[in-house]
């Protein structure tokens, strides 16, 4: 049996692993939070102390780290020391990237793994923290055929919808950043539904209810506003994460001038969130842009 490694014991990234565990898996796993990666395998699994231990021990690595500058630390080490994990793995291993990033970023990283005889798969991820811990989640994959020889097994015990959406990096992250662009734009748009409501003396919690069951609900304004009603901004997924993501959006369509104007105001809505001094909290928090509203307290 290929052994398995994965990089990040996150909200995503611990589900994930749990998930890969529940399989009969026995993963290997490295958080730069050693505590996290203990109790990790205190229940079943390896901690690994570093990057390129974990990446001799494995045949595929699967990191989930935030962004892409941390990628690059997993696969190159901290200002490219060569103690990632790129350097210790074995040549036909597979690396697994589950972040949103530039997919010329993504592209980038398997022209340099190819070269090192290191397989790669640009597999960003969504579906939220729950759905990640029961195995439930989505996958956009783009890769060779080689690396879904290896990565086919642990695919599928880590997600409920594995796409595949062609034979080289890149469109695997195309595909996520414009599931962000709408991701994000719900989550805005719901939030000043919910605010126009409040403003307007409407009690929340009826609200809440009638949007739900109405033709005005979306799978964003359904599961962010019960943050909201609950006053909990527990960073499940945070404002800063939509300011990299709806950032990533504007880029890419920037490259070839194609306008964006919802995602253009997304944007700047959590932006102000950020500036405010919400960024780490719950991406639900850029409800609290919105002047002259009572927002639910716990």
């Amino acid at each position: 049996m290929n052994k398995v490694g994965l990089i990040g014991l996150g909200a995503m990234g611990a589900g994930m692993a749990g998930s890969l565990r529940r399989a009969g898996f026995v993963p290997h796993v490295y958080d730069i939070r050693p505590e996290v990666a203990r109790a990790f395998a205190a229940q079943g699994g390896v901690e690994c102390a570093t990057l390129a231990e974990l990446g001799a021990a494995c045949d595929v690595v699967i990191s989930v780290v935030v962004n892409a500058d941390q990628t690059e630390q997993v696969l190159w080490g901290p200002d490219r020391n060569g103690k990632g994990v790129a350097q210790a793995m074995r040549a036909g291993s597979l690396f697994v990237m589950c972040s949103t990033v530039d997919p010329k970023r993504s592209i980038e990283w398997e022209e340099a793994l190819q070269g090192m005889g290191l397989l790669y798969l640009d597999a960003p991820i969504s579906g939220g923290a729950a759905r990640a811990a029961s195995g439930e989640m989505t996958m956009m994959t783009a890769g060779t055929a080689e690396a879904y020889v290896l990565a086919d097994p642990f695919l599928q015990a880590m997600a409920g919808k594995v796409y595949k959406l062609g034979q080289r990096a890149g469109n695997g992250s195309k595909v996520k950043i414009i599931n962000q662009l709408l991701a994000g734009v719900h989550i805005a748009a719901a939030a000043e539904a919910m605010a126009l409501g409040l403003r307007e003396g409407v009690e929340a919690h009826e609200l809440y209810e009638v949007i739900t069951h109405s033709a005005g609900n979306s799978w964003m304004f359904e599961n962010r506003m019960a943050h909201v009603l609950a006053a909990d901004y527990t960073p499940l997924s945070a404002v800063d994460i939509f300011v990299k993501d709806l950032g990533l959006v504007l880029d890419t369509a920037r490259a070839s001038k194609f306008p964006l104007p919802l995602a253009s105001t997304a944007h700047q809505m959590f932006m102000q969130a950020s500036s405010a001094g919400f960024g780490r909290e719950d991406d639900s928090a850029v409800i609290k842009i919105f002047p002259g509203i009572d927002l639910p307290k716990k």
